[in-house]
């Protein structure tokens, strides 16, 4: 049978935005998670090397994927073998590929709820059972050791992700030390969404979920810190008993990464300084929203411990998020996505930011949601 799947909305509000644009409007795009910064120079300036002096071909990176296993060392204090690093075309072909590694069809799969909606619809189309724990203000939006040891039956595994998607949540290192004992002790076993690692804010902890559960399968990629989204690189760490399953996955379902980005990628690594300004940018747009949004009667929101995201309460304002977006989007040419797409249950109440753009428009887009927002209360306040 032909699994069927959610649409991600977000995309019906970028097309419309892009149409919009087209017909001169001026449009800010706070619909998707990816940087408006490109590939750190260094890294551009290595890929038109080899562009103009390589022919290419398909190729893995062995210092690419060696860097990969110290940067483990470097961030965490862990040992990762350069053979547990499974090179990937970004993040998505990777959680198939750890999907189909750890889990026949039928599996049930435990996962966030608001969370981000690839992981639901990429285990239904595999024919596996997403189980949503419903995470709200009083879990900090996040998955608990608690809530999992009080499922039953037990899931056959656990999708993790901190930072989150959609709240920029961070599961605390306790918390996941805790999660990582429930889930051994249940057989629950654990795949790590780690793509958002390294931008967090306000003394926030991201630790590599490697740290509390060594047999966990963790996910990687160059689109989020690396603000490479285009170049489509990502990375597994596997098991070193699982490698030869993984890279068999690899070769049959993607081959290789482009080379191009592996060469771009291990460039990247040594791009500290620029790639830190981008996470002080992103932590000033955080601080410039988290101070305004008060003002726009968005006081209800999740605590953007790291990403980039504002995951915002909007149900005094709406019961339809979607259309909400929609109306915001024509009105004040600013696209964000719509919370039906992470939470198809209490989504329809929510919204999320990116503010991964420039501070200008960060602040350009404030300017312009206060009057739309101040008129959306009145009108409900002139309802009631």
């Amino acid at each position: 049978m032909t699994a069927r799947i959610d649409q991600f909305h977000a995309i019906a509000v970028s097309t419309l935005a892009h149409r919009l644009a087209g017909e001169g409007r001026s449009i800010i795009h706070m619909e998707f998670g990816q940087p408006s910064t490109g590939a750190p120079a260094k890294a551009i300036e290595k890929a038109q090397h080899v562009l103009a002096t390589d022919p290419m071909g398909y190729w893995e990176s062995q210092a690419l994927k060696a860097r990969i296993a110290r940067s483990y060392a470097d961030s965490d204090g862990l040992s990762v073998e350069p053979q547990q690093i499974i090179l990937t075309c970004g993040a998505s072909p990777a959680l198939v590929m750890a999907l189909t590694l750890r889990f026949a069809p039928g599996a049930r799969v435990a996962l966030a709820r608001p969370g981000y909606v690839a992981y639901r619809n990429t285990l239904r189309s595999l024919h596996m059972e997403p189980v949503e724990l419903e995470c709200g203000p009083d879990e900090r939006f996040n998955i608990t050791a608690a809530a999992l040891a009080a499922m039953e039956p037990a899931p056959d595994g656990l999708i993790l992700a901190s930072p989150a998607n959609p709240t920029g949540t961070v599961i605390p290192p306790e918390e996941m030390a805790a999660i990582a004992q429930v889930c051994r002790a249940r057989g629950i076993r654990v795949i790590s969404d780690e793509i958002y690692h390294g931008l967090t804010y306000d003394g926030a902890q991201a630790r590599s979920t490697l740290a509390f559960d060594p047999d966990a399968v963790i996910i990687n990629s160059f689109s989020k810190y690396f603000s490479m989204a285009g170049w489509r690189l990502g990375w597994m760490v596997v098991p070193l008993d699982q490698v030869d399953q993984a890279r068999a996955r690899m070769g049959n379902l993607t081959l290789t990464p482009p080379v191009l980005s592996q060469h771009a990628g291990l460039v990247a690594f040594d791009c500290g300084d620029e790639l830190e300004g981008h996470v002080r940018t992103y932590a000033r747009n955080r601080q410039i929203l988290l101070d305004a949004l008060p003002e726009l009667g968005l006081a209800r929101i999740a605590p953007p411990d790291g990403a980039f995201y504002i995951w915002a309460d909007i149900a005094h304002l709406t019961d339809d998020s979607m259309a909400f977006c929609l109306k915001l989007l024509e009105d004040t040419g600013i696209a964000t996505a719509p919370g039906i797409d992470f939470d198809p249950v209490e989504g329809h109440h929510f919204f999320r930011i990116s503010f991964a753009v420039s501070t200008p428009l960060v602040e350009e887009a404030i300017a312009r949601m206060k009057p739309w927002f101040a008129a959306r209360l009145a009108e409900r306040a002139v309802g009631a």
